[in-house]
């Protein structure tokens, strides 16, 4: 009874006091800045559907996106009416997007909001059958929550759940009918949104109104569908990039100003997000026609290919998965079930390893690292805990239960606990 009496003062100082608590949110993609790192060290290592879970609760319907975190309150979204039952996806006029909220505490969903689906929504088929129509992860600055509904729209929602705006970024198709999943990012007063599969196009809005304040049209975002990365850089400044097939590129988010480019490797498409640390931005990619991984320099104007790509190497490499940068290496396990090791410093391949039960689509969930912990969670073979270091080692394989259905989302970290969402339930993990 302490402890539960503890978290609810922890909650409602957050809300009272949240310049003091913030680091306990997870208000983005993959967290603080799309960094996948927390320093939460007391991040559960095993659990079972009798062991170490807190609470589940029902959701609405599937999604790929995951959940994220504010004053105690979760985020994430689903979508119901068309595509749940693959082998009878049923009429897409019925498709809806739905922002869930729940209580952190106990789980109990508070409100839910759904938007419909436009009339040409991408019939469900191909590789749009793995993720859905709820891939693109909410982000929130503490008073609002922004979510992009693919075609339907960017929304933004007060903690309440009233709808505050509600803008069109294109009613277009990405390459192949996959559908969207890039996430916003708050930028200040700005929400940026990658609606590469929409528009091919970059918007900025301002978060309390809706009105645009910027936009960036490129015809080189179509097969991109990575978060935009906010890179501090010598001198104070703060620039975004975004890798795009082939190249990394920089802009300023105050004005959506192109301002570099950088030769990369070679692919057809981009589905992971960058990480960065000290003005390095690392990407890792893979898929058809290529694949690997590169540190390009931020800071850099036009071409920076010949002063400011730090180093490159084919050895690695992800199709769906991003990185995650801890200490002097950057470790992913990736879609074909590799856990991969590389040094930050040189691009070197530190190691190697196949994952038990390893097959094409075997992650589509970033890997996320707690403490000395990293956590890479599998479509159906359980969450994998590996130890952040540069040697290969197994902490844990650990199941949900039989019933929890496909795992597409990386979980957040909140209070010592994960939240990892399956396409039937989220679920709270740690010490009860």
């Amino acid at each position: 009874m302490l402890s539960v009496s503890l978290q609810r003062v922890a909650f409602l100082a957050s809300l009272l006091l949240p310049g003091l608590i913030a680091a306990a949110d997870w208000p983005r993609f993959r967290g603080p800045n799309g960094g996948a790192v927390s320093d939460d060290r007391n991040t559960p290592i095993q659990w079972s559907p009798s062991e170490n879970v807190v609470w589940r609760t029902q959701l609405p319907g599937p999604g790929t996106s995951s959940p994220i975190t504010t004053g105690g309150k979760i985020f994430l979204t689903s979508y119901t009416g068309f595509g749940v039952d693959a082998d009878n996806p049923g009429d897409r006029s019925k498709l809806e997007r739905v922002l869930v909220c729940l209580d952190e505490m106990s789980g109990k969903v508070l409100w839910q909001k759904a938007v419909k689906g436009v009339a040409n929504e991408d019939n469900f088929g191909g590789y749009l059958t793995s993720h859905g129509y709820a891939s693109s992860t909410p982000a929130t600055d503490g008073e609002r929550v922004y979510v992009l509904f693919g075609k339907a729209g960017v929304v933004a929602y007060d903690l309440e759940g009233k709808e505050l705006w509600h803008k069109s970024v294109g009613t277009g198709s990405g390459i192949m009918g996959w559908g969207s999943a890039a996430s916003p990012i708050v930028y200040k007063n700005l929400v940026i949104v990658n609606a590469s599969a929409e528009s091919t196009t970059i918007y900025a809005f301002d978060g309390k109104t809706g009105k645009e304040v910027w936009k960036s049209p490129a015809d080189s975002l179509s097969g991109c569908w990575g978060t935009p990365l906010l890179v501090d850089v010598p001198g104070g400044k703060t620039e975004m990039a975004l890798a795009v097939a082939g190249e990394i590129w920089g802009f300023d988010p105050e004005n959506g100003k192109f301002l570099w480019f950088c030769e990369s490797i070679p692919t057809q498409a981009i589905c992971t997000s960058l990480v960065a640390r000290d003005g390095i931005v690392y990407e890792i990619v893979g898929g058809p026609g290529g694949g690997g991984v590169a540190a390009v320099r931020a800071g850099g104007r036009d071409d920076v290919t010949k002063t400011h790509l730090v180093w490159s190497d084919t050895r690695s490499k992800s199709y769906i998965t991003s990185p995650v940068l801890v200490g002097d290496y950057l470790y992913c396990v990736n879609d074909d079930g590799f856990a991969d090791c590389i040094s930050s410093k040189t691009g070197e391949q530190v190691y190697h390893h196949r994952m038990p039960g390893a097959g094409r689509q075997y992650a589509y969930a970033s890997v996320m690292a707690a403490g000395d912990k990293l956590y890479a969670v599998t479509r159906d073979k359980g969450t994998f805990v590996l130890a952040a270091k540069p040697e290969f080692e197994q902490l844990a394989q650990n199941q949900l239960d039989d019933d929890a259905g496909i795992c597409n989302a990386g979980p957040a970290v909140s209070h010592g606990r994960l939240l990892l969402r399956s396409n039937k339930y989220l679920y709270c993990i740690g010490a009860k």
